[in-house]
C-alpha cells in the first residue's frame, strides 16, 4: 500500500532542508499542496493530486541524493497508475 502523500511531503521537506538551500521556490507551491493530500487521487482546490505531484517532480530537479531518488521513484510509481 502506498504511503500518504502528506507523509511523503514531510520527508521531502526534512531532507531538502538538510541540504542547506531550502526547497526550490519553483517546487515549493507543489510541495505545500502535497501536505493537503492523502492519496494521489485526492484533489487540491481545482487541481488533481496527480497533477500536483507531477508538477512537483517537474520542478524538483535540484533536490538530489539517495532520499530524493527513492522518493521520486515512489511518486513516479504512484503516477503510473493514474497516467
Amino acid at each position: 500500500m502506498a504511503r500518504a502523500i502528506n507523509e511523503i511531503a514531510k520527508e521531502i521537506r526534512t531532507d531538502w532542508s538538510k541540504l542547506g538551500k531550502g526547497v526550490s521556490p519553483y517546487a515549493k507551491p507543489y510541495l505545500d499542496a502535497m501536505f493537503s493530500l492523502d492519496k494521489i487521487t485526492d484533489n487540491y482546490i481545482c487541481d488533481s493530486g496527480a497533477s500536483v505531484v507531477a508538477y512537483f517532480l517537474a520542478n524538483a530537479s535540484s533536490w538530489r541524493g539517495e532520499t530524493a531518488k527513492r522518493i521520486k521513484k515512489e511518486l513516479n510509481e504512484m503516477l503510473k497508475g493514474i497516467y
